[in-house]
C-alpha cells in the first residue's frame, strides 16, 4: 500500500476544493520567507559574549573561538549561503520533487528549515559560528529550495486557468515571511533577553518549532488533481504549450526559450535586488536631513538627528517589502489576462524608465516621488518572481514544471551576486572619484536600467517551443507515481467542507494581516 506521503496517495477526485491548496503553500512560503528577515539577528549576535575580537586574531581563531564576538560580516555569510543553497537544491532536487510529489518535498523542507534553526540555536549556545553556517545556512538553504518549488507544479495543475494567480498567491508568502517573522523575532528576543544573554538561541528554538509545525501542516494539506482534470475554464490563450504534451526537464536545456527565460529572470532580479539591497543607505544619503525636516546633508547632522533619519529609512525599507509582496499577487494575476510575455515587457520598459527617473527625483529633492518610484519598481521585482513559473508552464507544459523551475532558479543565485556587487562597487567607485554621497547613485541607476533593456531583448526573443521537443503525457505523468514507480489507481473521493477552506485561509491570513499592520504602523514614521 502506498504511504500517505507518496504522490499517488494524495490524488483526489472531483469533490475536492482546489482553493484549499494555496493556503497550504502559503504556510510553507511564509515560514521559509523568514530568510529575508535574518538581518534582525546580526546586531544581537555581534555582541552575544560582550568580548570584542582583537584585530590580530586570525580568521580560523574567530570561527572556532567560544569567547570573542562575531562581526556582522561573518554573520552575513548565513544570508549568502541561504540563496546559494536555495538555487542549488532547487536545481538538484527539482526532478525528485516531480517524482516524489509535493507532500514529501514539503515535509523534507520542514525538517531542513526547522532543523537548521535548531542547529543554529546550538551554535549560538556554544558560540560556534560554523554551526550557524551549517545549520541555518546549508541545511536551512536546502529547506528553502525544497520549500520554494514544492507547491509550484501542484498549483499550476490545479489552476490551469489562473496559473499566474495561483503561483502568485504562494510566492507572495515568501516575500511576506520576513514581514511577519522579523518583528516576531524581535519580540521573542526582547522576551528572552537578560543582562547576560541576548535571547537569540531561545528565539531560534521557538521559531524552529513554529516553522516546522506550520510547514508540516502545509505539506499534509497538499493534494494533486487526477489525470485529465480541468476546471470549467475558458480556452487557453495563444502561445501556451501544446495541450496534452510537455517538454521533459532532460530536454529543456536544448531549447533557446529556457536560456532566454533564464536571462529574463536573472536581469529582472539583479536590478530589483540592486535597489532593495541599497534602499536604506540610498534614501539617507540622497535626502539626508530633508527626511526629518532639516535642510542639511547626512554627514552634517548630529547623532540624534541621524537616528531619526535611520528610523525613517527603516520605514522606507518596510514599505518596499510590502510593495514587493503586493506585486507578486497583482502582477501575477494581471499576467493571466495580458499574457506572460506582455507582462515582462511592461516590467522591462516601465522599469527602465523608472530607474532612470530615480536620480532626477533625488536632484529635485522630491521625497514623495522618490518613494513612489521605488515602490513601483519593487512591485515588478516581486511580480517577476511570481509570474515566472506560469511563464515556464506556458512554454514547456505543466507536467515537470517543478524540475524546470528549480533549474531556472540558478538565475536567482547569479542575480544575488551580480546585482548587489555591481551596485556596491559602482557606488564606491563614484565616491572615490569625489562625488558627494547624494549623487553617487546616478550612474548606478543607469546601469540597472541598461540591465532591464537587455532583459527586454531576451523576453522579446522568446517564441513558442518547437513541437519536436515535446513528448506525449503518459498516465504516470498525468497522475503521478510512487517512489517505486507504481501508477496510481482511482482518485480518492474527497468532499471538502467549506469551513475547512475558511479555516485554512484564516490560519495563514492572520499572520499576514499582522505583518501588514505592523509594517504600516512602522511606516507612519516616514510620513511624519
Amino acid at each position: 500500500m502506498p504511504s500517505i506521503l507518496d504522490k499517488e496517495s494524495i490524488v483526489v477526485g472531483p469533490g475536492f476544493n482546489r482553493w484549499l491548496v494555496p493556503p497550504a503553500a502559503l504556510a510553507i512560503h511564509l515560514s521559509i520567507g523568514m530568510a529575508y528577515g535574518f538581518s534582525v539577528f546580526w546586531l544581537p549576535l555581534s555582541r552575544a559574549t560582550g568580548v570584542p575580537c582583537p584585530d590580530d586574531v586570525g580568521f580560523w581563531q574567530r570561527v572556532f573561538s567560544p569567547t570573542y564576538d562575531w562581526s556582522v560580516s561573518m554573520l552575513g555569510w548565513m544570508y549568502t549561503l541561504f540563496f546559494v543553497f536555495l538555487g542549488g537544491s532547487a536545481a538538484v532536487f527539482g526532478r525528485w520533487v516531480e517524482h516524489a510529489g509535493p507532500r514529501k518535498a514539503g515535509l523534507l523542507a520542514a525538517c531542513c528549515w526547522g532543523g537548521g534553526l535548531v542547529v543554529s540555536a546550538l551554535g549560538v549556545y556554544v558560540h560556534q559560528i560554523w554551526l550557524l553556517w551549517l545549520g541555518a545556512g546549508v541545511l536551512g538553504g536546502v529547506g528553502l529550495g525544497l520549500g520554494y518549488i514544492s507547491p509550484v507544479s501542484t498549483l499550476i495543475k490545479w489552476f490551469p486557468d489562473r496559473r499566474g494567480l495561483a503561483t502568485g498567491l504562494a510566492i507572495m508568502g515568501f516575500g511576506g515571511g520576513a514581514m511577519v517573522g522579523a518583528p516576531f523575532a524581535n519580540l521573542l528576543m526582547a522576551f528572552f533577553a537578560t543582562d547576560a544573554d541576548v535571547g537569540v538561541w531561545q528565539t531560534f528554538l521557538v521559531l524552529g518549532g513554529i516553522y516546522f509545525t506550520a510547514m508540516t501542516l502545509g505539506a499534509l494539506g497538499y493534494r494533486v488533481p487526477p489525470a485529465g482534470w480541468t476546471p470549467q475554464a475558458p480556452p487557453s490563450p495563444a502561445g501556451l504549450a501544446v495541450h496534452g504534451r510537455f517538454v521533459p526537464v532532460t530536454r529543456v536545456h536544448r531549447t533557446p526559450q529556457f536560456w532566454l527565460a533564464w536571462g529574463v529572470l536573472c536581469l529582472n532580479v539583479s536590478a530589483g535586488i540592486g535597489v532593495l539591497g541599497m534602499a536604506s543607505p540610498m534614501i539617507q544619503e540622497v535626502f539626508g536631513g530633508r527626511l526629518i525636516g532639516i535642510d542639511a546633508p547626512l554627514d552634517e547632522l548630529d547623532a540624534e538627528a541621524v537616528n531619526r533619519v535611520k528610523t525613517v529609512a527603516a520605514a522606507f525599507v518596510g514599505l518596499l517589502s510590502l510593495f514587493n509582496i503586493l506585486g507578486r499577487i497583482v502582477w501575477a494575476s494581471f499576467s493571466d489576462y495580458a499574457g506572460r510575455k506582455a507582462t515582462y515587457t511592461i516590467f522591462f520598459l516601465l522599469g527602465a524608465v523608472l530607474y532612470s527617473l530615480v536620480p532626477w527625483t533625488g536632484e529635485a529633492k522630491n521625497v514623495g516621488l522618490f518613494v513612489a518610484v521605488c515602490c513601483v519598481i519593487l512591485t515588478m521585482y516581486g511580480g517577476g518572481f511570481a509570474a515566472i513559473p506560469a511563464y515556464l508552464a506556458d512554454l514547456f507544459g505543466p507536467q515537470q514544471i517543478s524540475a524546470i523551475h528549480g533549474r531556472l532558479l540558478t538565475a536567482w543565485s547569479v542575480a544575488g551576486v551580480l546585482g548587489p556587487v555591481a551596485v556596491n562597487y559602482l557606488r564606491d567607485w563614484q565616491r572615490e572619484r569625489g562625488l558627494p554621497a547624494s549623487e553617487a547613485y546616478s550612474t548606478t541607476m543607469v546601469l540597472l536600467a541598461a540591465m532591464l533593456l537587455v532583459g527586454l531583448v531576451c523576453n522579446l526573443l522568446i517564441r513558442p517551443v518547437h513541437r519536436e521537443h515535446f513528448e506525449e503525457i503518459t498516465p504516470s505523468e498525468g497522475r503521478g507515481a510512487s517512489a517505486g514507480g507504481r501508477a496510481t489507481g482511482e482518485p480518492i473521493q474527497h468532499r471538502t467542507p467549506l469551513w475547512l477552506v475558511c479555516l485554512a485561509w484564516t490560519a495563514v491570513g492572520i499572520p499576514m494581516f499582522w505583518g501588514v499592520w505592523n509594517t504600516l504602523t512602522t511606516a507612519r514614521a516616514f510620513f511624519e
